[in-house]
């Protein structure tokens, strides 16, 4: 007996001509025509092999769909089938687009059949037959691995992978091609545009490994083969494009910061190397904002302009930037040295800092080439800033010495980015403590600049001081230092660990995995828009002449330091929370620009965590109140319950794992083609049981999504005040080598010279539009944990998981958010909310420290050139000079905070991100 079936099929309606006009493209319907004519072709086919053909697929059943209605954002079409009896169970369609346009398919739905409606989920777009007489296939919502698939779906399964793989040779349409394939990074450079612009292939050679990004087909540079010509439009996979409400906001912010208001700001902005006059002109970029001359299409941006500038519908020809968080809360809070620890585990780069296990400490670098090894720490200068607390081998002993060391991994370009004008660098590193009440002390600050031009190695180590010239050469060797943490953070913590080398995870994924596998549904979500940003990345971002080579300390050599940080530090195992935590650092360099061998290979720092079955986690922390680590334990444990309950449903026992062509497939080409330049490294994890898929997968997705909002989200609320996080320092420290006049400037006027070494007003602007372009959430984004995907929906068993994961992503985000974590409360320490109850509307704590209770009763102005940071209105004011005068003289860490404006008396700054949250501060 036959079935009548109807399918339900949702085209999803497109802003065309409106988006053509901002961005040369239009994906409209003819509508009209399509109420009669035959524009969407539909094949049905079954999952059965017809026993009657000698085993062969059963034909298709065809019909055209037709425009039923129109629904919110979605076209409905129509079409009626009649099935046999005998045609079996419904597992694929087929879909041909015989519009003008391509058109972008949401899902079908069939009715009408015994055992319910089946639904499609498509998510895709189609490009027109006349580009294309192909017809694109989908599957059902239900998962198969491939020994699982019916027979009438298995040359479909592998015709719609190879159809995603090209040939190798494609010249790519950036407008409708789905190739995915692997490339170099012969990209970033423009040799035939300016041979100053010519940079190094990145990945395919010893010199300069790197992951692989996708191909594009760009014809090679006429100077330089190796390298691939650049244009305005980078390809990437037609999915891989953002939606058409991410479009918008995407390129309404890029286009209006990077398009726009940078040309705009280098037109008002002449003198690049002009830096900012005042600490009180670098707020005003906040308050009143700066002239722009008058923008094009700004009639468009004007109502496109989402927050970018938040006064720019307002005053169009003046630039106001939006003040960031941590600004808002305490405009003193970047000069204490409590904040300047507090985000090193709660601020926008938490995942820096590493335990100290050996003294002394020593360079692995060739002293011959960079001077002696030996660190400026030393056991005297050490002791000294800890000596009321422990010696230096109690604290080792105790494990109470932190560092952040960038010293080997910058000091081999120190001499060439000195040649770059505007710009300087050292081998830095800088070294804390853990008091015995649980909060880090930041003691010691290492610079160091290698022999060159003539001069012996330099390096000198700073600590926090109260004499006048420690404390300014204390604030330019955190300036120094952070720059440097800036740059490390934007080129390895985030683009490196979170968007490079993720890069190949998705290549392979969808070369390797077909969409109806339950790994490939898994992962999907995760992969989403990564590489159409990575492509804007190289287009404008790490792109030679670009903002991160214009503005960030390692200039032109960013890629280069990139690479080598990608050999020396990146390996995959270690990408896992857990062991990023317990992760042990051997320093051993080999230099990209030398075959010296390097004989050395110092253990110098060590993990952060051990391992500890008692613990929560398995983890016991060495520093207990650690947001980045308390609260991504809790995430990760979650993330990978959710992805253990999801494999061990289709991998009942380790056969399953290694007979699964396409899994096992997938993981080799993810070592042997997306990271073919680690291919041979031995630490590579198996692929052999449940458990090892288990530990991959939950790698992969805790990277995508949980470690990249720690490190980016929070990026403006704590870099778009810059003097917090300064992306460059411009100017060498002030006792380095200093002239006589030099060293006279400094100690007249060291709030001036201190402006000097910040980025200049054109770097700084640039960097503030970017970050607050990156640190935005997308309008269409999707949360973890917040819709179930259609396939996950089809199984009970991972719909129940599924929600249980769900539940309890809720809960974690109520314990983070409300600060309520076991350690803090056993031990009496309070969230910081706590602290900033009002009474009235004139008390608030904050305003009881003696710089802020000043200024808000007028008595003094903030100035940092004068002593103790404030300038007195009213000389003769004895109340206010003994204070200060008292506040100079002691030397307890109340009177230190409340001189630099008390922390106690701010909520702080919370990043967007749940793993990224404030520690609590100590009464």
């Amino acid at each position: 007996m036959s079935i009548s079936v109807r399918a339900t099929v949702t085209v999803k309606r497109t802003i065309g001509g409106f988006l053509s006009s901002l961005v040369g493209f239009s994906h409209g319907l003819n509508d009209k025509s399509d109420l009669l004519s035959k524009l969407l072709l539909i094949e049905l086919v079954s999952s059965e092999l017809d026993p009657t053909e000698t085993g062969l697929e059963k034909k298709p059943i065809s019909g055209y769909a037709h425009q039923t209605g129109l629904k919110d954002t979605e076209v409905i079409y129509e079409s009626e089938f009649v099935i046999p009896g005998d045609y079996g169970e419904i597992g694929a369609v087929l879909v041909q687009n015989q519009h003008r346009n391509e058109i972008y398919l949401k899902h079908i739905v069939l009715n009408g059949l015994p055992n319910g409606p089946i639904e499609f989920s498509c998510g895709s777009w189609i490009e027109p037959k006349f580009d294309n007489p192909e017809k694109r296939i989908f599957f059902t919502t239900k998962s198969y691995l491939p020994s699982h698939t019916p027979g009438g779906l298995m040359s479909l399964r592998e015709k719609d992978l190879v159809s995603l793989r090209g040939n190798g040779k494609d010249k790519y349409k950036s407008s409708t091609d789905r190739i995915y394939h692997y490339d170099v990074y012969n990209d970033l450079g423009d040799p035939d545009g300016n041979p100053e612009l010519a940079r190094p292939v990145l990945g395919g050679s010893k010199k300069y490994p790197y992951p692989r990004r996708c191909r594009t087909g760009r014809p090679p540079c006429k100077t330089d083969p190796r390298s691939e010509r650049r244009s305005d439009t980078f390809y990437v996979p037609r999915d891989e494009e953002f939606s058409e409400e991410k479009e918008i906001s995407f390129v309404t912010k890029t286009g209006y910061s990077v398009h726009m208001l940078l040309p705009s700001l280098e037109a008002t902005l002449k003198d690049p190397d002009l830096g900012f006059q005042s600490f009180t002109d670098i707020t005003q970029l906040y308050k009143e904002g700066i002239p722009i001359p008058k923008l094009k299409n700004q009639a468009s941006m004007q109502i496109l302009a989402l927050r970018l500038v938040k006064a720019v519908c307002d005053a169009i020809d003046n630039l106001q930037f939006e003040t960031p968080a941590m600004l808002e809360k305490d405009k003193f809070s970047w000069l204490q040295d409590e904040e300047f620890s507090r985000q090193t585990l709660a601020g926008v780069n938490p995942c820096s800092i590493k335990l100290v296990t050996e003294w002394p400490l020593k360079s692995a670098l060739d002293p011959d080439v960079y001077g002696p090894p030996e660190s400026a720490f030393t056991e005297e200068l050490v002791e000294l800033e800890i000596k009321d607390f422990m010696t230096i081998g109690e604290a080792l002993k105790q494990k109470k010495l932190f560092i952040i060391d960038y010293h080997d991994l910058l000091l081999p370009y120190v001499s060439k980015v000195r040649q770059i004008k505007g710009t300087t660098l050292y081998g830095s590193r800088a070294l804390f403590f853990l008091t015995p009440d649980g909060t880090l002390k930041p003691i010691a600050i290492e610079l160091t600049r290698p022999p060159m031009e003539g001069k012996p190695q330099w390096k000198q180590a700073f600590t926090p001081s109260l004499e006048t010239v420690g404390l300014w050469l204390w604030r330019f060797a955190k300036a120094h230092f952070l720059a440097h943490d800036c740059g490390y953070h934007e080129l390895v913590s985030h683009w490196l660990r979170t968007h490079c080398v993720t890069e190949p995870y998705i290549i392979a994924t969808n070369r390797q995995l077909s969409v109806m596998h339950p790994i490939y549904r898994l992962l999907h979500p995760h992969c989403r828009y990564t590489m159409k940003i990575n492509a804007f990345s190289r287009q404008a971002l790490i792109n030679a002449d670009g903002i991160i080579e214009n503005s960030f300390s390692p200039g032109k050599y960013c890629m280069k330091l990139c690479s080598m940080a990608y050999d020396q530090q990146w390996r995959f195992g270690r990408e896992a929370l857990p062991a990023d935590l317990i992760n042990k650092v051997l320093i051993s360099i080999q230099l990209p620009e030398s075959p010296i061998a390097n004989v050395f290979g110092f253990l110098i720092a060590g993990g952060i965590a051990v391992e500890d079955p008692t613990a929560p986690h398995g983890l016991k922390l060495m520093i207990e109140d650690y947001p980045f680590a308390n609260d991504g334990l809790m995430l990760w444990d979650a993330l990978k319950q959710w992805v253990a309950d999801y494999v061990n449903y289709y991998y009942k026992d380790s056969s399953m794992v290694q007979s699964d062509t396409e899994l096992q497939a997938w993981w080799t080409k993810i070592r042997t083609k997306g990271h073919e330049d680690k291919k041979d490294e031995p630490w590579w994890p198996v692929l052999k049981t449940p458990e090892d898929l288990i530990g991959t997968i939950t790698t992969i997705v805790w990277v995508a999504s949980a470690h990249h909002s720690a490190v980016n989200f929070g990026q403006y609320a704590f870099a778009g005040y810059f003097p917090n996080r300064p992306s460059i320092a411009r100017t060498n420290m002030p006792c380095e080598d200093p002239t006589e006049e030099q060293w006279k400037r400094f100690l007249d006027n060291p709030g001036s010279e201190l402006l000097a070494c910040f980025p200049s007003q054109i770097q700084a602007t640039k960097v503030m539009a970017i970050l607050h372009v990156l640190s935005n959430h997308s309008p269409d984004e999707e949360y973890i944990g917040e819709h179930i995907e259609p396939a996950w929906a089809e199984e009970p068993v991972i719909k129940e998981a599924f929600e249980r994961f769900s539940s309890r992503l809720k809960e974690l985000e109520n314990i983070i958010a409300d600060g309520i974590i076991e350690n803090s409360i056993l031990s009496g320490k309070y969230p910081l909310e706590l602290c900033t109850l009002a009474y009235d509307q004139q008390w608030q704590f904050n305003r009881e420290a003696v710089p802020p209770h000043l200024i808000n009763r007028g008595i003094v102005d903030e100035d940092l050139t004068a002593p103790h940071g404030l300038r007195l209105l009213i000389e003769d004011y004895p109340f206010t000079k003994a204070a200060i005068e008292c506040l100079k003289t002691m030397g307890c860490r109340l009177c230190q905070s409340l001189l630099q404006g008390c922390k106690h008396g701010t909520v702080g700054c919370r990043a967007q991100s749940m793993v990224n949250r404030n520690p609590k501060p100590r009464s």
